[in-house]
């Protein structure tokens, strides 16, 4: 194991306390802080220490791929760490937004490199499921809800400019595609007054509506003329205790509201966005890639698997998430094959595998190749460990 150095996106969503805070550096930061990337990907590579300096990872990757990443893994995912892990720390809403899945990540790569005007939806051709484990209280939209909830919502509000959306609704699950077309293609000239309607009545409403008010307020303050205040209706909102998480497979519309996690996924960065932010929109792609289900329990809970240790189980191979907490049980071995990316979000522990061993502040991540063999923990703390699935 050694140390390993991960940058900071200074996002403007980013909180100023958060990440700053779990590294110890002063509060509050210069900037906003929204992402600390710590993995090979080269959109933000983290970096460990060589001769005196720093290497960026996907160079040591690059010089021994199969000792780093063992040859289970190159040979599934090719020369690559395939998954990425980060603190994401939202101080403000995240764009509404889905992942593809590996195919249209591969064709959608494919189409942008044949473009002329220079516009890209896909940086890369992979596919981006994403878990995300709250670090403490942390709210989110996650899929579809009952049609019928969002329907009853939307009529409750009494704008009669939709409805043809609950007229959509109506259908159920099968009308929700159609649903958030009519809201996404909005016509331009009319999405100001639309989210004026929708923020007055909501007002009007709000000891009846309650969280619903509260979002379209929240929503409806930053981005006054976006149709996507409303869409926001159609989903779930997700409230996460410490240790809970939530899963984002590919076609999962989805948007962080506020809060801190670690958030583990496929080492891509593809995000197609459909409103509630400044970047990139393409509408018409989001709404190829998105997948219209009701998602009826977005929450995943962790699931012990020994002592001082937890998981989220995840239907990909591409990653694998575990939390090992160890104190009052004093040393942990985890057998899960490596490469590993290894986060302390508490306490400070000491951390071996095979390889060479290193200590660990809260903050601090390290790095560790196939090579290693287990990881060992011991000392007083709490540690995040990312690592391949089972593939």
């Amino acid at each position: 194991m050694e140390l390993l150095y991960g940058p900071i996106k200074d996002y403007a969503w980013g909180s100023r306390c958060a990440i700053a805070e779990l590294q110890g550096r002063p509060v509050p930061s210069e900037g906003p802080e929204a992402e600390l990337w710590l993995g090979a990907h080269p959109g933000a590579p983290a970096s460990v220490d060589r001769d005196g300096g720093r290497v960026a990872l996907t160079e040591v990757l690059a010089a021994d791929p199969a000792g780093w990443l063992g040859r289970r893994v190159v040979d599934r995912f090719g020369a690559r760490l395939p998954f990425l892990l980060k603190v994401l720390a939202a101080a403000a809403p995240l764009s509404l937004q889905a992942h593809p899945d590996a195919e249209q990540a591969r064709a959608g790569y494919a189409a942008d490199d044949a473009r002329c005007d220079g516009h890209r939806n896909y940086v890369d051709p992979f596919h981006k499921p994403e878990l995300l484990v709250a670090l403490g209280p942390m709210e989110a939209l996650c899929g579809f809800r009952d049609p019928a909830v969002s329907a009853e919502v939307l009529a409750g509000l009494g704008v009669p400019e939709l409805g043809p959306v609950l007229d959509a609704l109506d259908a159920g699950a099968a009308g929700l595609a159609e649903a958030v077309r009519l809201l996404l293609t909005w016509p331009t000239a009319d999405r100001a007054g639309l989210v004026a309607a929708v923020r007055k009545a909501s007002v009007r409403r709000a000891a009846v509506a309650g969280p619903d008010a509260e979002l379209v307020e929240l929503l409806a303050e930053a981005y006054p003329a976006d149709p996507g205040v409303v869409v926001a209706l159609l989903l779930n909102r997700v409230r996460l205790a410490p240790g809970e998480a939530i899963w984002m497979p590919a076609g999962n519309l989805h948007a962080y509201l506020r809060g801190t996690g670690v958030e583990v996924m496929a080492a891509s960065d593809n995000v197609l966005r459909g409103g509630l932010t400044r970047k990139r929109v393409d509408v018409a792609e989001l709404l190829r890639v998105l997948r219209f289900e009701v998602l009826d329990q977005p929450v995943v809970a962790p699931r012990p698997v020994a002592d001082g240790v937890v998981t989220w189980p995840v239907p990909v191979t591409d990653f694998a998430l575990h939390r090992v907490t160890v104190g009052q049980q004093p040393e942990v071995t985890l057998t899960v094959p490596g490469p590993w990316l290894v986060l302390c979000t508490s306490g400070q522990v000491d951390v071996v595998d095979m390889v060479a061993p290193v200590t660990l502040g809260t903050g601090q991540a390290a790095v560790g190749s196939a090579a290693g063999g287990s990881l060992t923990v011991s000392g007083a703390g709490e540690v995040y460990v990312a690592s391949p699935g089972h593939c």
